[in-house]
């Protein structure tokens, strides 16, 4: 059955590969624009949530953070 399918695919699309295309008339059109308008704004929203995000983060260790696990490694060793 999916080669009947394929088949079918093949006839419908050949005379379209057939066709000759202007190469000088051949635009993206307004889907295209859409399409790239929408993948535009997406990129900005996602940097605009990773600056925010990037913001709340702490780079600098805290001095007490690092204390506490090595004076609980101290006591299982011994």
């Amino acid at each position: 059955m999916p080669d009947v399918i394929a088949n079918l695919a093949l006839t419908h699309l050949v005379p379209l590969a057939a066709t000759e295309v202007d190469e000088d008339k051949v635009t993206p059109g307004v889907l295209g624009f859409i399409v790239f308008a929408v993948m535009a704004l997406a990129v900005w929203g996602l940097m605009k949530s990773m600056n925010k995000h990037m913001r709340k983060v702490d780079f600098k260790e805290k001095a007490g953070a690092a204390e506490p696990a090595a004076a609980e490694d101290r006591r299982t060793s011994a």
